[in-house]
């Protein structure tokens, strides 16, 4: 099985704390449509120059909307998208189809419309139930608009739910986080993405934090926090699947999954990265020269690496400790490594202290060692039967990165 994923590059507004690419609509209703409009045909053009590409012939199990902000396009942009890929790519049956959105761009009745136009899982960027910590993080929408978006989301029959929230905000107390996660369970959504707070470079909010304008929590209270997320939810029947992530049994991000698996992904839209047969390859992140690059009648690609096997058992071990744990029989099956032979008694250190835990033919984090799992994944790491190659745990395609991303 294989993955799509669709970055749609446009916001009403951008937030202070996001690094993903994405422009600031104009805020004038034709402008925008007609911007939009031209967006979507390249975006179809993308689709037809890819799928005429043999080397992708493939069965393809999710589809995911990510931006950006993806629900600024009409639902009859996202039918047309769905419809074209339908067409172009072999879609299994009942795939996973979703589409992140900011509850401030879906006015009564346009939620219904996208899941007509063939959207099965929402997911949204709430962030906060708190209105000051929403004008803080340069959200558009409020806090009842967000517990109303959920509501209606759920009553129009979407297969799951999901939304964001953001933690180790300024001044934020252990009080006031748990408060936000009280009000996100009574919602009943099928998933929760939990993330802290990150000051990216290059952002408002880092020159916000470098000038002292603000003063982010202490990594104490940041780590109490994520601790008490772990504990709190795991009471309201929510498994933690990967490090940031709960769901209610069945409802695991299929697409996120395939990521964190090292399975075979094309990323469509500017600054979108694909993974096919160990290569990566990535979109030039510009929206003009995207455009003027499929309107030529050329794909928009700015960049490519294969993976050497050094860098992909680095992103196996990375990926796996923070999701569903190393699938021991497949990595050793891949890379010809039997990791429990090789760093057994770092392993067994590891599960001593409560880091990690052996079962079901993986090595998986605990709660405590999510926590430290880049920690552990340097250790393991180090186990490499080539000492001359030293391996480093580093920042992984800005794709990747990106299915934790919120609109």
């Amino acid at each position: 099985m294989a993955s799509l994923y669709l970055h749609i590059p446009f916001c009403e507004h951008k937030c202070v704390y996001c690094d993903f690419y994405s422009l600031a609509t104009n805020g004038s209703d034709s402008q925008d449509a007609g911007r939009y409009d031209r967006f979507v045909a390249a975006l179809k053009r993308e689709i037809e120059l890819r799928a005429a590409d043999p080397r992708f012939a493939s069965t393809y199990d999710t589809i995911f909307f990510g931006g950006g902000t993806p629900s600024l396009l009409s639902a009859s942009h996202i039918e047309a998208i769905l419809n074209l890929l339908h067409k172009r790519f072999i879609i299994a049956d009942h795939p996973e189809i979703t589409m992140e959105a900011n509850p401030g761009t879906l006015e009564r009745g346009r939620l219904a419309d996208f899941r007509r136009a063939g959207i099965t899982r929402l997911s949204m960027g709430i962030q906060s139930f708190f209105d000051d910590d929403l004008k803080f993080l340069s959200r558009i929408h409020t806090a009842r608009e967000a517990k109303d978006c959920v509501r209606e989301a759920l009553r129009v029959g979407f297969d799951s739910v999901s939304f964001d929230l953001i933690f180790a905000l300024p001044s934020q107390t252990l009080e006031r986080w748990e408060s936000n996660l009280r009000q996100a369970v009574e919602l009943s959504p099928n998933h929760l993405s939990c993330y802290s707070l990150i000051v990216e470079p290059h952002t408002p909010l880092q020159r916000m934090v470098e000038s002292q304008q603000v003063q982010l929590p202490s990594e104490d209270v940041d780590a109490e926090m994520y601790e008490r997320t772990i504990d709190f939810l795991t009471t309201q029947g929510y498994r933690q699947y990967e490090i940031s992530n709960f769901a209610r049994p069945g409802h695991e991000c299929r697409h996120n999954l395939a990521y964190w698996t090292h399975q075979n992904y094309l990323g469509f839209g500017p600054s979108a990265h694909s993974f096919w047969n160990d290569r990566r390859f990535w979109n030039v992140p510009s929206l003009q020269r995207y455009l003027e690059s499929l309107e030529g009648g050329s794909l928009a690609e700015s960049g490519s690496e294969v993976l050497l096997s050094d860098q992909l058992i680095e992103e196996e071990i990375f990926l796996g400790l923070r999701s569903s744990g190393i699938d021991l029989q497949r990595f050793e099956k891949r890379h010809g490594i039997a990791l429990l032979s090789v760093a057994r008694k770092q392993i067994n250190q590891f599960i001593d202290d409560g880091l990690v835990v052996v079962e079901e033919g993986r090595i998986r984090s605990t709660k405590k060692g999510y926590m430290l799992c880049d920690e552990i994944a340097s250790s393991l790491i180090r186990f490499h039967p080539h000492p001359e190659t030293r391996l480093e745990v580093h920042a992984f395609s800005p794709y990747i990165a990106h299915s934790c991303s919120s609109a």
